[in-house]
């Protein structure tokens, strides 16, 4: 099993340097991980940075908050593709769910879908903040608009990823859509449960231990 290619090697910290960015994307490379997940500031740092790599940029929208407007997300989702994104993760407005908006919800997951012209799009629920029903309701939005991917945190709320809400997560998606776990998840044995409940993708800053504990 390639455990390396489950991993998006993150760093979405507000004061990551060059040097930081730089070091990221040289793990990313050695271990042949699936992404490097940075802010859009860094997009194109790393496209020059993993030039002729196999690793996959992957960038945040309405980052952590959610709390854009639909049209400025869908230009953010325009602008990281048009400087070399090849995924984006996209913020649910978690607002608008509890304010059982759904239409809203489905029309601004529907617009972003549009303007990924084909990109992977996977969509940050923040569990949370959401109760069981919320969290599925958001994962049926999201298979109706026709995302790829469920996510359960920005890794900036309360708590991160739970099995639990992994494993509904995973009952609540259609079979062709995946689900991705991240948030507090820092060792080999919190990466192994989280594949185990249903994930396919774990986005960690702690993928070099992760591996390492691998190696061991």
């Amino acid at each position: 099993m390639e455990y390396n290619k489950y991993i998006d090697h993150t760093n979405l910290k507000a004061f990551a340097s060059l040097e930081d960015i730089v070091k990221l994307c040289s793990e990313a490379n050695y271990y042949k991980f699936k992404s490097v997940c940075v802010n859009p500031a860094y997009i194109e740092t790393c496209k020059e940075l993993l030039k002729g790599s196999e690793v996959l940029i992957c960038t945040v929208i309405g980052f952590p908050l959610g709390q854009n407007t639909t049209d400025v997300k869908k230009f953010e989702v325009t602008d990281a593709i048009a400087k070399g994104a090849d995924e984006v993760d996209v913020v649910l407005n978690v607002a608008e769910m509890k304010n059982k908006n759904y239409d809203y919800i489905l029309n601004e997951l529907t617009e972003i879908v549009k303007a990924s012209d084909g990109v992977l799009v996977k969509l940050i629920l923040e569990t949370c903040y959401l109760t069981k029903e919320e969290i599925v309701k958001a994962c049926e939005l999201a298979t109706k608009a026709g995302i790829d991917y469920v996510k359960t945190s920005t890794g900036f709320g309360t708590s991160g990823a739970t099995v639990e809400d992994v494993k509904l997560m995973k009952e609540s998606i259609s079979e062709n859509m995946k689900v991705k776990a991240s948030g507090g998840i820092r060792t080999k044995e919190d990466f192994l449960k989280m594949i185990e409940a249903g994930a396919s993708r774990i986005g960690t800053s702690n993928g070099v231990s992760i591996m390492e504990g691998f190696n061991e």
